[in-house]
């Protein structure tokens, strides 16, 4: 069934995804065994096991002695235990001697506990009698402020599966491990295919009738943070031959296509045909029940997606979180993050009355702040087509697709930029 515009009726958000979800083959990048310097924020695509065990040895977690702890039981400010000091581990220094009953040894933070310890005694709880003997006036238990060989990692341990992305944490409990070289996957690549007689490169004085490319910029940015690599084809004229070539030969050498500034009704609106042209299946959805971004236009052409955005930079962010992100990170080899709902939602009350017309999903840039102790988001109001609305938000609230509105002081769900 056709609209007014003769497109199809337009679809719910949900529905897009579930057609998006059937008619998707993801291709994982390929692998690449890379130094752990340069695989920051690399997803891991073999499964990492310890080599050894972490620490190899029994090591002091403070400055103290090392003693055999039933040396200490029952020992009090008025009734110390006194113990012989022996000798004192230097710092990298393997210990040579056996520590007998009675005995302690001097030990640093790190340093390696002898033979015959079983803990350490904290600095602060002796006292130095003289050059060969302490008095103890706290008892420590066994094991007590004392790392075990193989308490962080033990040799064959699991630690980090495939499909994670590597967090400058991970990467530093590698290099503890003398894990140097990891298998990850190579980013995936995004070509960004800017369209439109009236567009003209950022760095270009500006003419009257003429607007200067935005969505590639936050395109390219948007990409990077999902962990793609965009690849800005360049600002190409409406026309059928022009566009067809250099969707062709982006879908050769890449792994996703975002065409932006031609899914829109016009003369000049040849998105749709292109993608149907390009290969099958073709055209999956144009037009989604969402705003902004109700233009939108998702294809599938051998097995690559393929997307064409609206014009509008605030339509083309919206677009890009909810349907796009979520493809390039399935691209890169990254397995659903249990955490990620929490990490760029919030709930905040809104701070006026907004109205949304029913049957579709809306998305409101809003400025957050905190007040007494409660977040609230201020609704930032702005024409179609204003580019500096999005430097003012935090993010998005959302009103769901079949509620008509949201009164002040309800809550909302907040999508974080």
């Amino acid at each position: 069934m056709k609209d007014m515009l003769g497109r199809e009726e337009l679809i719910t958000v949900d529905k897009a995804l579930e057609i998006l979800e059937k008619h998707i083959y993801f291709r994982k990048s390929a692998e690449i065994k890379l130094a752990i310097e340069n695989s920051y924020g690399m997803i891991v695509s073999k499964d990492i096991f310890s080599p050894e065990n972490l620490p190899e040895f029994n090591r002091s977690t403070v400055d103290g002695f090392a003693v055999n702890s039933a040396d200490t039981f029952g020992a009090t400010d008025n009734l110390p235990s006194y113990l012989v000091l022996k000798a004192e581990i230097l710092m990298g220094e393997e210990p040579d001697f056996k520590v007998d009953k009675g005995e302690v040894a001097k030990i640093a933070t790190g340093g390696m506990l002898p033979q015959g310890t079983d803990s350490v005694v904290m600095l602060e709880h002796t006292q130095l009698i003289d050059e060969k003997m302490i008095e103890v006036v706290k008892p420590v238990a066994p094991g007590e402020n004392v790392i075990q060989a193989g308490e962080d990692a033990k040799k064959g341990e699991f630690l980090l599966e495939s499909g994670r992305r590597l967090r400058p944490q991970d990467i530093g409990a590698l290099a503890g491990l003398g894990i140097t070289n990891v298998w990850v996957y190579e980013k995936p690549k995004v070509s960004i295919i800017s369209t439109g007689d009236e567009i003209i490169p950022a760095n270009k004085p500006i003419k009257p009738g003429y607007v200067r490319d935005i969505n590639s910029y936050v395109l390219s940015g948007l990409i990077l943070n999902a962990g793609g690599i965009p690849v800005k084809k360049g600002i190409f004229s409406d026309e059928y031959d022009i566009l067809k070539d250099v969707v062709e030969e982006s879908l050769s050498n890449s792994d996703m296509v975002l065409i932006t500034g031609g899914s829109s009704v016009g003369t000049k609106d040849m998105t749709a045909r292109i993608i149907n042209d390009a290969g099958k299946p073709g055209v999956l959805f144009h037009g989604v029940s969402l705003k902004p971004g109700k233009p939108l236009i998702c294809g599938i052409v051998n097995n690559k997606v393929i997307w064409g955005l609206p014009g509008h930079p605030a339509a083309v962010s919206v677009c890009f979180k909810i349907f796009i992100e979520p493809v390039l990170k399935t691209l890169s080899g990254l397995k659903e993050d249990r955490l990620e709902p929490y990490k760029k939602t919030v709930t905040a009350k809104i701070d006026k009355n907004i109205s949304s017309s029913p049957g579709r999903e809306e998305h409101i840039a809003v400025y957050l702040e905190e007040r007494n102790g409660e977040l609230w988001a201020t609704p930032i109001f702005a024409k179609s087509g204003l580019i500096t609305t999005l430097i003012k938000a935090d993010g998005t609230a959302l009103i769901p697709l079949k509620k008509l509105g949201v009164k002040e002081g309800e809550t909302v769900e907040v999508r974080l930029f």
